[in-house]
This record gives structure tokens, C-alpha cells and sequence, in this order.
């Protein structure tokens, strides 16, 4: 049917435009997980190296206080998750790599119940973020080398109790589907 036109029309008949995906200003139009919010850090430069700026309460950007930190790695072509915490919520800012972090919302009276949502974090775009309590979530290292993350989390970690519920990253309970390359648990 499409054989008598040319490779110009056959490629354009079956091309599909891209999407917007941040306004005039850069602000994206993705949807994320209703509570989650960011806020995008400084890095001062000057010939000596850079410091940038991780968390100032005078942000505003989080009404609870800084009370546990660690850091974690994540190998390329790694993933960590399905996790979901039911007491606390993840604050994340990305030190090394860049990390793709995967989210469904599960909380009934959430306005994004159901939804799938995706945060990539990068040194190039430093920020922090929350993922709020019940939101399953699977952080993907989506570069070439390390991916290094410092969590805030709203609590202190437990260690006789952890606050954290797993699911495969192979679950057919979540409408996604994690690429074949990445593996982990």
C-alpha cells in the first residue's frame, strides 16, 4: 500500500511527533507521585572545584527535620527495588551518576492513585527529592559508572524492624517493566 511512495513519506506516514516534555522555562510536564516535590540545589564554582548545596532548612522544601543520613551505590545496569515504606519517607540527592528513579503510587486517596512516574537525577541537574510513605519505587542506574546517593529519610532506620516491604522487579503487581538489562532485587 505504501510501496509507490517515497522513503521520505513512508518514514513520515509512520513517524510520530514528540511530546513536550518541560515548558518555556524548563519546568517538566511529567506528573510525579502527589506529596513528591524537588528542589533544585546551587553549585558554586569557582578554580579551586565546586561546593553545591545539599539541604537548607530555610529551603522550606521539607516540614520534617533532618534525623538519619547514609549513602548508598548502585552498579550500572543495576537496579535497586520494588520498595515502599509505610512509616517514612526516602529524601534523595544524587552525589555520583545518574539515576532514574521509577514510582508507583498506591495510596488510595492519592490524586495520583495508579500512576507510574519517572525522576532522573544527574550531577548535571542537582536537586533533592522525597518519595512519599506507600509509593513502591525502583531506583535504576541509568550511567556508565557508580550511581552514589545520600537518603534523608524521615526516620532513623530501624534495624530490628526495618520500615521497608519488597517486591520483585519482575512483579506483574506493577504496571511497568523494568528493562531486561538492569538486574537486582
Amino acid at each position: 500500500m505504501l510501496e509507490h511512495l517515497s522513503p521520505l513519506e513512508r518514514t513520515m506516514a509512520a513517524a510520530v511527533d514528540d511530546a513536550a516534555t518541560v515548558t518555556e522555562d524548563g519546568t517538566p510536564l511529567a506528573s510525579v507521585p502527589f506529596g513528591m516535590r524537588s528542589h533544585k540545589s546551587r553549585t558554586h564554582v569557582d578554580n579551586r572545584g565546586s561546593v553545591t548545596e545539599i539541604f537548607d532548612a530555610r529551603w522550606g522544601w521539607h516540614d520534617d527535620p533532618i534525623v538519619f543520613a547514609y549513602t548508598y551505590t548502585i552498579r550500572p545496569n543495576c537496579a535497586k527495588g520494588w520498595g515502599l515504606h509505610k512509616m517514612h519517607e526516602d529524601r534523595y540527592f544524587l552525589l555520583q551518576g545518574r539515576m532514574e528513579i521509577v514510582c508507583y503510587d498506591v495510596r488510595p486517596d492519592s490524586p495520583t492513585c495508579g500512576a507510574i512516574s519517572n525522576v532522573v537525577l544527574s550531577e548535571e541537574n542537582p536537586q533533592i527529592v522525597n518519595i512519599p510513605a506507600y509509593v513502591w519505587h525502583a531506583n535504576l542506574n541509568i550511567g556508565t559508572g557508580d550511581v552514589r546517593v545520600v537518603n534523608f529519610p524521615t526516620m532513623p532506620y530501624d534495624h530490628a524492624k526495618p520500615d521497608k516491604c519488597r517486591l520483585p522487579l519482575d512483579t506483574d503487581l506493577i504496571p511497568y517493566d523494568i528493562p531486561r538489562q538492569y538486574h537486582g532485587w
